[in-house]
C-alpha cells in the first residue's frame, strides 16, 4: 500500500537539535512543510555526505517554509556525537531524530528488519501531516537533496493551484499544466 496522500501515524521520538535534545511527535510535522530523510545508522560512509548536502541548502528549505528532519536508526545520543566529530554533520542545524525502536522506519515502511536499518528514504509531508512524495532506494545510493527541494516546491504549488499539474523537470516559475480533455494526446 502506498504511503502517497495518508496522513503520518502518531509517534514520539528524541533528537538532537541546536546543542540540545528535544522531542519530535506528528505534531511537529503540523503547521509547516516537512522532509524526513531516512538513513541507515549515523558514523556510516554515505550519511555524512548527505546530512552535508541538507546544511547546504537548508536555507532554501527554510525559505520555502519547511523543516528537514535526519533520521537514523541511532539514539539521540548518537546523534550529539556524531554531530560534534563529523564535520560534515556538524553542519547540520535541522533535527537529528533517533529511531532506536523502529517505530518512524516501521510506519514509513524503510525498515530493514534483517539489519536493524533504515533504507533511504525520503518523504514530504504538507502543513496537515499528509504525506505528498515518497522516495526510498538502495543504501548504496545517495541522494540530490536539490532535487527534494524541486519536489518541495512542486508540492507547494499544486497545494496553492488546485487544477494545475506541474510536467517533467518543473522547477519554479516555470509553466504549469491545467489538465484537460483538449491536452490529451497533443503533448
Amino acid at each position: 500500500m502506498s504511503l502517497i496522500n495518508t496522513e503520518v501515524k502518531p509517534f514520539k521520538a528524541q533528537a538532537f537539535h541546536n546543542g540540545k535534545f528535544v522531542e519530535v511527535t506528528e505534531a511537529s510535522l503540523k503547521g509547516k512543510w516537512s522532509v524526513l530523510i531516512f538513513m541507515p545508522a549515523a558514523f556510516t560512509f554515505n550519511c555524512p555526505t548527505e546530512v552535508e548536502d541538507a546544511a547546504a541548502n537548508y536555507g532554501e528549505f527554510q525559505a520555502s517554509g519547511a523543516e528537514v528532519y535526519i533520521v537514523t536508526t541511532d539514539t539521540h545520543f548518537s546523534h550529539k556525537v556524531w554531530h560534534e566529530t563529523s564535520p560534515a554533520v556538524g553542519k547540520a542545524k535541522f533535527p537529528l531524530v533517533g529511531d532506536p525502536t523502529h517505530q518512524l522506519t516501521r510506519a514509513f515502511d524503510v525498515h530493514i528488519e534483517e539489519e536493524g536499518l533504515a533504507l533511504r528514504g525520503t518523504f514530504i509531508i504538507n502543513p496537515e501531516g499528509v504525506i505528498k512524495t515518497a522516495e526510498v532506494h538502495d543504501n548504496a545510493i545517495a541522494r540530490d537533496v536539490t532535487e527534494t527541494l524541486r519536489k518541495l516546491k512542486a508540492a507547494q504549488f499544486v497545494a496553492a493551484n488546485p487544477g494545475q499539474v506541474c510536467p517533467a523537470k518543473w522547477k519554479e516559475g516555470q509553466k504549469t499544466l491545467a489538465p484537460s480533455l483538449d491536452l490529451v494526446g497533443k503533448i
